[in-house]
């Protein structure tokens, strides 16, 4: 009998050995018994842990109420879950819509964008993810770009804020935004004169978790009104909670055009929010805006949101994250001082990074050794995983995003692991 397995399309590396049977909490059990601490909240998306009991009684409600209707009627979960989540957001954020992804909610915030703007031209940061759908991909820079054809046009590149690795100034470690300005002066000089948007994510997780420095966002929202630009901002991974703050743009003192929610939203469940304000989405409204799916404003994701959205709220779950990220964040610069392979620390909350290198004066990135601590971690209990920032591998980075319900034994189990696994790795990369 063949191997299920490979009836399967792989969509980007291997699989994973062994199957996981249930999950729960911060942890996964596998079929043969093995348990599993998950460092990485599933996809990012068991922002309150795997199975949470509110999550589980929203979709049995709306299992027994009403699983889907037409992209037109409305149900008593989504207008709840409008409610709710506008009353978590300050004044021009106040209209949203409910997708399934967060590749779906930024197709729709930049066809509103180019829409209300009259233009085409979008701008994105290198190493960057905003999903796989065609004009997603398009400003996803990370990943995924190579033997597909051409881009949605009008898409420019903006260069990260990546100290650690600075194409500009080369200014190791504290970035002073000339990359923002040079980035713009480029796109000024390239411009066909139909600026609409620009996106971008508060922490580029699947580019390296790499973090603007204070002033970056102002500087950036300050440069797209000076073009009549709309900026999208694509919470996906960094929304409710999981950098210390609500959401992200709440530590960078902007408010943005348009937010994208997915991940974090959901706690499992396939959902994105776009949102955005009322004159905005008015004056589309107006013009003819449409952006239909098969799964828009669908009754039970919707209830699923809700239930995680309470749950965040009433457990004041950003504040976990702060404490929480704090001990991770101590720890991992605990490794940095003893392994030299570690060539990097940085993160926001429950968001962080610990980046490999083969040297740290020289900065190569270690590619071997990352994915042999990745499978390290796992073979001892622990899933992390490595981006890698760019479709040339450009940087080895292991991210770490648990549930924001993790415990701080289990932070510190994670961290021991961690250390035992590069132990290891390197040990058995020096004999080799």
């Amino acid at each position: 009998m063949s191997d299920p397995r490979d009836l399967l399309i792989r969509y980007g590396g291997s699989f994973t050995d062994g199957v996981v049977a249930s999950a729960s909490g911060s942890w996964m059990q596998l079929d043969d018994g093995r348990r599993v601490l998950d460092f990485t909240a599933g996809q990012i998306c068991a922002t309150i842990g795997h199975n949470h009991p509110a999550v589980v009684a929203a979709i049995e409600r709306a299992g027994r109420d009403v699983l889907h209707l037409n992209a037109w009627a409305l149900s008593p979960p989504v207008l709840s879950l409008a409610e709710h989540l506008v009353a978590t957001l300050p004044p021009g954020l106040e209209r949203a819509m409910f997708l399934s992804t967060g590749a779906e909610g930024n197709e729709a915030a930049l066809r509103m964008a180019k829409l209300a703007t009259g233009g085409f031209e979008v701008l994105s940061l290198t190493r960057s993810w905003h999903g796989m759908t065609a004009g997603a991909s398009s400003v996803t820079m990370s990943a995924g770009r190579r033997g597909y054809g051409p881009a949605m046009p009008g898409v420019f590149a903006l260069p990260a804020p990546y100290a650690y690795r600075c194409p500009i100034r080369h200014c190791d470690g504290t970035c002073d935004c000339s990359c923002l300005e040079a980035g713009f002066d480029l796109f000024d000089q390239a411009s066909v004169g139909a600026p609409a948007a620009v996106i971008a994510e508060p922490v580029l997780s699947a580019g390296g978790v790499i973090v603007p420095p204070p002033g970056y966002f102002a500087r950036l929202a300050e440069l797209c009104d000076e073009r009549g630009m709309l900026l999208v901002l694509d919470e996906c991974q960094t929304g409710l909670g999981r950098l210390g703050a609500m959401y992200g743009f709440e530590l960078y003192d902007v408010v943005p055009d348009f937010l994208v929610l997915s991940k974090t939203l959901g706690g499992g469940v396939p959902i994105s929010a776009m949102v955005t304000s009322a004159g905005l989405e008015e004056r589309c409204h107006a013009l003819g805006f449409a952006h239909v799916t098969s799964h828009v404003s669908d009754p039970l994701p919707a209830a699923a949101a809700d239930a995680v959205l309470g749950v965040v709220v009433d457990e004041d779950l950003p504040a976990v994250a702060r404490a929480r990220g704090e001990q991770v964040l101590a720890g991992l610069h605990e490794l940095h001082a003893r392994h030299e392979v570690v060539g990097d620390v940085r993160g926001l909350g429950l968001l962080c990074g610990l980046e490999l290198v083969t040297d740290r004066d020289t900065r190569e990135p270690a590619d071997e050794l990352g994915r042999a601590l990745t499978d390290e971690c796992l073979r001892c209990g622990l899933s992390v995983n490595l981006v890698r920032g760019s479709s040339a591998g450009a940087t080895n980075c292991v991210r770490m995003a648990p549930p924001l319900t993790i415990g701080a034994e289990e932070v510190g189990l994670a961290l021991e692991i961690i250390d035992d696994a590069l132990t290891t790795v390197t040990a058995r990369a020096a004999v080799s």
